[in-house]
């Protein structure tokens, strides 16, 4: 069903064009918010990634999957903000947007919920610490349940590279922890 859209798409029937966009902007989006920590900010980006993509149809191949194809342009366009930035960039503000999905099942308490929010709020620091490419890998892997070869697809490295990659991550932000104190080594 999704090959009909895409070949739908590149020739420029609207509808289809709109159903892939509908179908995957929540999840440009969230690598985005994930990369780029401000809300605001995510939302320009994954609009100006769809953007692109929609422009940019008529290169993508069939024979290869579509959302890591994707997620790469919103991956670059995050990564081209990030080097825009100015130095000093503020990464709060975890709000009510979705980002961070609730789970159901657990009762809402006040002090469980204050908690979450400032593990997600330290979670979003220590992504904003990585570099924007591993910070890119570690959303589509760990959110998006990409795979290594569809982040391969999405980041043009190797899957060596991607598992070195996540590894150093995970042991940058689990020492990152522990320097703060909130785990003990």
């Amino acid at each position: 069903m999704e090959e009909e859209w895409l070949l739908l798409a590149q020739r420029g029937e609207t509808e289809a064009v709109n159903r892939l966009v509908a179908t995957y902007q929540q999840a440009v989006f969230n690598l985005c918010y994930r990369m780029l920590g401000e809300y605001t900010e995510a939302e320009d980006a994954a609009q100006e990634a769809l953007i692109k993509a929609v422009m940019h149809l008529h290169t993508y191949d069939p024979e290869r999957p579509f959302k890591p194809w994707l997620l790469r342009i919103a991956s670059n366009e995050c990564i081209d903000r990030i080097r825009r930035r100015k130095p000093t960039v503020s990464l709060d503000g975890m709000g009510d947007d979705g980002a961070w999905e609730w789970q159901a099942g657990h009762s809402p308490n006040p002090e469980s919920e204050m908690l979450q929010h400032e593990r997600q709020a330290q979670i979003q620091q220590l992504l904003g610490s990585l570099p924007p490419l591993d910070r890119s890998i570690i959303a589509m892997f760990y959110w998006e349940g990409l795979s290594y070869t569809e982040i391969g697809e999405a980041t043009g490295l190797s899957i060596p590279a991607i598992k070195s990659r996540l590894f150093r991550a995970r042991r940058m932000m689990a020492q990152l922890l522990v320097e703060e104190g909130v785990y003990a080594a």
